[in-house]
């Protein structure tokens, strides 16, 4: 009995070479010389004139076999899509995690749409925002997101000093360099807030992205092992189309 993963193996290249087959069949039957034939004979109007031998063309091309021959490409792939068709109608499958059915009966063509949003939501959740490792971060509830512990810092305001270098006598002012000295005037106490998430945590969201991805793979697999539905639609649509 022919599975359904048999059947999709195959209809990839039949459906390649029957458009191939088709637009050959296209393309020539556009050109009237393939089509077209002739035969001629020459008769002198007197016995002395003079003999030409006879000329003929054969058509090459017949549309009523071209037709067939498409009739016969097609019914091959419209019997095989047929029966994909409605073996997927059919096959499903169990979605299982740790022995566990997450999802039961689940359609092949759905298995297939689970396969790709998983794929993007893989993409998404490896690139999620990570927390600064070079911080210590706990969760805020008032906040509703994570922050550091308060860190408390000097806010300092420079203050010009005089420094005497040579006191005045009475032939000399006095000698004096002025520089900037560094006075706490408050403190500034600094709290960061994040919305991004633990490295740990991202670690865990991947890992159960991936592991659903598996098994819903599995799952796939298994109703793709269905055994295919038959279906014989050619010859009765081109019985109709060519009669």
């Amino acid at each position: 009995m022919t599975k359904l993963n048999q059947i999709i193996a195959v209809e990839k290249g039949i459906k390649s070479r029957s458009f191939q087959e088709l637009t050959d069949a296209h393309q020539a039957v556009q050109k009237p010389s393939l089509l077209s034939g002739i035969a001629r004979t020459y008769q002198p109007k007197d016995e002395e004139g003079e003999q030409l031998p006879p000329e003929s063309t054969r058509v090459q091309i017949r549309s009523d076999e071209v037709l067939r021959d498409i009739a016969v490409s097609l019914t091959r792939l419209f019997d095989v899509t047929a029966s994909k068709d409605a073996t997927n109608c059919v096959a499903r499958a169990d979605v299982k995690l740790d022995g566990e059915v997450l999802l039961a009966d689940v359609p092949v063509t759905h298995l297939l749409f689970l396969e790709k949003q998983l794929t993007d939501l893989h993409t998404f959740v490896k690139k999620l925002p990570v927390l600064d490792a070079a911080e210590a971060w706990g969760f805020n509830e008032s906040a509703d997101c994570y922050s550091t512990e308060p860190v408390r810092t000097i806010r300092t305001r420079k203050v010009p000093r005089n420094h005497v270098k040579a006191e005045a006598t009475e032939k000399h002012p006095a000698q004096v360099e002025v520089y900037y000295e560094d006075v706490a005037v408050g403190y500034w106490t600094t709290v960061k807030f994040s919305g991004a998430l633990p490295a740990k945590r991202v670690s865990e969201l991947l890992g159960r992205v991936e592991k659903l991805q598996q098994a819903v793979k599995f799952a796939r697999e298994e109703a793709n092992n269905a055994s295919v539905v038959d279906r014989k639609v050619g010859d009765k649509i081109f019985g109709y189309l060519f009669a």
